[in-house]
């Protein structure tokens, strides 16, 4: 194998597992698959390791991340880091950042200048039945998949179909058994209790190490779209310590169960028990290989 990929759902441990794995492996480094890690200024809150990772804060607060940018540069870091012998090991809780760092993701176009607003427009003033009667017009796979009230996602379907692509791709599938390089790809399994106790014990840690400070930082710089997106930033700056503190264990939890359906979708993915010290996670994956 020339490439490991770990993945597993929040506070499952993968940045210590993928560490203690690179210090097994002594010609190992780390790649970071997460869309809130590419970002500086924010180390607490994004739990980013102390350790050098390639492509983990890379952009200030202020650029608009895309998929496709982080796709190009996680790229060349596994290539270059093959050519020279070295095992890349892929970390991430963001499951579409994985899926483009390891293989060929086919991203839709741009879209065209005003599109969106001018959807979102329609929607707004005709209502959702007209927006998704347009889509179904446009196109009736996406129609299908996309409810008349989800504004979002009907906006984003016209916006696609208008730039002659779709949300719904006739026999796409997001995750595929090709990759880039041989790859054996990791789940890291966490009981659900053991689960919650780790969330709730890294949401204490942030408040413990001045996550409130750094976040009032942040803010005090114009911040992109999607760095505002930030999970827990909006709860920092706006609640209490303990409300905020409670709140982003909360949509973590959320977010775990998101990321365990995305296990699921994984092909070839092999689980691990990741219920005890990293060292021996680490042992496992290196016996795996």
């Amino acid at each position: 194998m020339r490439v490991v990929a770990i993945f597993g759902p929040t506070a499952s441990g993968k940045t210590a597992v993928a560490e203690a794995l690179a210090e097994r492996l002594g010609s190992a480094e780390l790649v970071s698959a997460d869309s809130a890690q590419v970002y500086r200024g924010l180390p607490i809150l994004t739990n980013q390791s102390t350790r050098p990772a390639h492509l983990v804060g890379i952009w200030p607060l202020t650029h608009d991340a895309s998929v496709g940018e982080y796709q190009e540069l996680a790229h060349a870091a596994i290539d270059a880091l093959v050519r020279a012998g070295r095992t890349p090991i892929v970390v991430g809780g963001t499951g579409l950042y994985l899926r483009a760092a390891l293989a060929e993701l086919e991203l839709p176009p741009p879209p065209a200048p005003g599109a969106r607003e001018r959807w979102q427009r329609l929607y707004d003033e005709q209502g959702p039945e007209r927006a998704h009667a347009e889509l179904a017009a446009r196109d009736p796979g996406a129609a299908a998949a996309v409810h008349p009230n989800d504004r979002r996602r009907v906006v984003r379907a016209l916006e696609l179909a208008d730039a002659g692509a779709s949300l719904r791709p006739e026999g796409a599938r997001l995750w595929a058994d090709d990759t880039r390089h041989p790859t054996l790809l990791v789940g890291l399994e966490v009981p659900p209790d053991e689960l919650q106790r780790r969330i709730e014990r890294r949401a204490a840690e942030m408040f413990a190490r001045g996550v409130e400070e750094e976040v009032r930082r942040a803010l005090a710089q114009p911040l992109s779209a999607t760095a505002r997106k930030i999970m827990g930033l909006r709860e920092v700056a706006e609640l209490p310590p303990d409300e905020a503190r409670a709140a982003i264990v909360l949509r973590n939890r959320q977010y775990a169960a998101y990321q365990r359906k995305w296990m699921r979708r994984i092909p070839g993915l092999v689980r691990v028990d990741a219920a005890r010290a990293p060292e021996d996670v680490a042992a496992e994956i290196e016996s795996l290989l």
